[in-house]
């Protein structure tokens, strides 16, 4: 008996295991796929028949990529606005958490009613664009960062975080003189790493995946995005675009079918570093702040 339900257990084990490795090849193929295209020739990966591996390796999509200055430009707005954006939002969430996790705060109901007002209702894209103008962000480097400075939905997760440390910490500081600068900086940041690098990472990969402010917001050349760019050129005509790009180019074969995919895996690429040293921290620092003190 007790042999027959283990030989049960091996087959459920080997269909689930299956399964999943069926669900995992169909997710992460399409990335492979990206990647290889990034390494053959244009011209060559528009004849279709490539699956496995380069059929025509070629380093020209990448040299075209880093020598054009409309891609290089938006890589560095790119970094740029995600570096500062993440930094400052990271700041700014866990400050306005670190002041609204006093329990004996004043007006503390108002604040969080406003909270949740904002978190569940917009005034739609045409007033935003009216407070965008007004405060002077429409086409500039601002407009990336201000409006992101305070993220609502891990103000309320880092709220609960920081009012699950023990207040004896917050007190003994006090005793020793400490002002509440202090305190935030010198002890409650230290012990908040789990949430602060969970946050930073969401907040990173919103600030390196978008594009909609570049498309609505910015009319300078020089404040594009990659991501924008890569939505450039997912829109434009594919066909006269990839004969107009063989035609032109010494050698031929690069395309904007290749210079896309191109871009997509250095956009990537920069997560893929980042994530696996983050992503320890994710159910521990959503899970901690998730339970209400």
């Amino acid at each position: 008996m007790l042999k027959s339900q283990k030989q049960k257990d091996l087959v459920m084990d080997s269909i689930v295991y299956l399964l999943l490795s069926i669900i995992a090849l169909t997710m992460l193929y399409p990335f492979y796929y990206v990647l290889i295209a990034s390494f053959n020739k244009g011209s060559d990966t528009l004849l279709g028949g490539m699956y496995l591996w380069p059929r025509s390796v070629t380093f020209e999509n990448y040299r075209v990529f880093l020598e054009d200055p409309k891609w290089m430009k938006a890589f560095l707005v790119t970094v740029a606005r995600t570096v500062s954006g993440t930094a400052l939002g990271l700041l700014l969430t866990s400050l306005v958490a670190y002041a609204l996790s006093h329990r004996d705060l004043l007006f503390s109901k108002f604040y969080f009613t406003l909270i949740i007002f904002a978190m569940y209702f917009s005034g739609g894209l045409i007033p935003y664009y009216v407070v965008l103008r007004s405060l002077g962000l429409l086409n500039s480097f601002g407009v990336y960062i201000v409006p992101s400075m305070l993220n609502t939905f891990f103000l309320l997760i880092a709220i609960s975080f920081f009012r699950e440390i023990p207040g004896e910490l917050k007190e003994s500081a006090h005793m020793d003189g400490a002002g509440e600068f202090v305190i935030y900086f010198r002890i409650i940041l230290p012990v908040s790493m789990p949430l602060l690098a969970t946050m930073a990472l969401f907040m990173g990969v919103g600030q390196w995946n978008s594009w909609l402010d570049s498309a609505y917001f910015v009319q300078s050349e020089n404040l594009r995005t990659l991501t924008f760019r890569m939505m450039e050129i997912i829109n434009q005509s594919n066909a006269p675009m990839d004969s107009v790009a063989v035609a032109n180019r010494p050698g031929g074969g690069v395309t904007s079918f290749s210079l896309q995919v191109t871009s997509m895996v250095v956009s990537i690429l920069p997560i893929i570093c980042v994530y696996p040293f983050l992503q320890k921290y994710f159910v521990h620092g959503i899970m901690l702040g998730s339970v209400k003190g």
